[in-house]
């Protein structure tokens, strides 16, 4: 059987059940697992599937966005432990940028620096950073009701006004060729520029955000550092590319 008449089969299979496992190609279709591997690796790198465990899915939709209430509820541990090292990394006297992202919310609980100024597009985030005594400001602008992200032209007005010794941004896909994406231009220009006007740029992400591609690019992974739960599949790849510290406990 050709390459081409494989790769069909894999992705019409996918289509059907959403799941494959390797050993059900290696049967379906009469060849070795090696070479379904190799099939599975192509596809990756495609971005026509995405690996796991044991077979392969299709990538998450690039355009699809989960509510601020479903993300909240997801990788509730992982981002905590995300969240307490990322404020470690906050000085006395810096100014920061924080994003909307659910695990940037989970910092402000750990920062115990006073001496600081937030400045945030979270609706959520403003009050938790009063109610711990800290110095914010929030961007002006349209609400986005889904992630409770202010987003449009006046929030990247009131962005361009400051300059930050860091920022701490969520994302949606960390990819070794397309970079960190999101699903929203009008949050990917604020997160993008966020990054240009700090010293020192951090993406906080799980583990399941690497691999995954969104819709609108936010920046190179050279431009910030990331903070993740785990050591991921490729590491040294991402490692050389972007600095990735991985908390453990």
């Amino acid at each position: 059987m050709l390459t081409e008449q494989r790769h069909k089969i894999i992705l019409d299979q996918l289509k059907k059940k959403e799941i494959v496992k390797i050993n059900e190609l290696v049967t379906l279709l009469n060849t070795s697992e090696s070479t379904i591997r190799r099939d599975l690796t192509y596809l990756e790198n495609i971005n026509a599937i995405k690996r796991i465990h044991g077979g392969a899915t299709f990538p998450k939709g690039r355009l699809i966005e989960p509510s601020y209430g479903e993300k909240e509820i997801q990788n509730i541990k992982q981002k905590r432990k995300i969240a307490k090292f990322a404020a470690s990394c906050i000085d006395e006297g810096d100014c920061i940028y924080m994003d909307a992202g659910t695990s940037t919310f989970e910092m402000i609980q750990y920062i115990n620096k006073k001496s600081i100024i937030i400045v945030t597009n979270g609706l959520n985030h403003i009050n938790s950073i009063i109610e711990n005594n800290i110095n914010g400001y929030i961007l002006g602008g349209k609400v986005k009701n889904r992630t409770k992200a202010v987003i449009g032209s006046d929030a990247l007005k009131s962005l361009e006004k400051f300059r930050f010794d860091k920022c701490f941004l969520g994302i949606n896909g960390i990819h070794l060729q397309y970079g960190f994406t999101t699903p929203d231009s009008e949050e990917a220009i604020l997160k993008e520029n966020a990054i240009n006007h700090s010293s020192q740029s951090y993406i906080l992400a799980d583990g399941s955000k690497f691999g995954e591609v969104s819709f609108v690019k936010v920046a190179n992974l050279e431009q910030a550092s990331v903070i993740t739960d785990y050591k991921v599949k490729n590491y040294e790849k991402y490692a050389k590319k972007t600095k990735v510290k991985v908390v453990m406990n």
